[in-house]
């Protein structure tokens, strides 16, 4: 139920009243729905809430693909840039540990590395037969998400790809 509220002479705000039994009357509760919605979090007010069904019943196909594109290619552009410096700091990092290891300042025991690096292997490949249980649980909200929002996705997949690219 809508209602009109006057604050001051010819300004008016709607208020949403929200109905509540009495002893003997009927009584409103009047909730200001500015307030309201400042409280929502924009995620919410942007995405819905969990129960509220997929983006695809929300918005329009271009809205859709808009909002993936952008976000695609904010998440590409981010992964490119801090993807160059991780692998230049692990490339710098193995150049340094070599020429410290070539003019004598470390000794590298080359046996035990092997040794090690086999067992991590080993221990890989036992690992990798069966994921855990919450692994799977995951991969199925992903796969659940990417159905239900197909057009999001595919947006996303794109920025994603031009964000790496630019």
């Amino acid at each position: 139920m809508w209602v009109e509220v006057d604050l001051l002479p010819g300004l008016s705000r709607l208020k949403m009243a929200e109905k509540k039994k009495g002893k003997d009357e009927e009584m409103f509760d009047v909730i200001d729905l500015a307030e309201y919605a400042k409280k929502q979090r924009w995620w919410n007010r942007v995405f819905g809430n969990n129960n509220s069904g997929p983006i695809a019943e929300k918005y329009s196909v271009a809205t859709q693909l808009a909002i993936g594109g952008v976000t695609g290619w904010c998440a590409g552009y981010l992964f490119q840039k801090v993807g160059k410096l991780a692998a230049s700091a692990v490339g710098g990092g193995f150049f340094l540990l070599q020429i410290a290891n070539h003019t004598g300042y470390i000794k590298v025991d080359w046996k035990r590395v092997e040794r090690d690096v086999n067992k991590a292997k080993k221990q890989l490949k036992l690992n990798a037969e069966r994921p855990p249980a919450e692994v799977r649980t995951k991969v199925d909200e992903v796969q659940t998400f990417i159905k239900k929002n197909i057009v999001l996705t595919g947006g996303f997949a794109g920025g994603f790809l031009l964000g790496l690219a630019s």
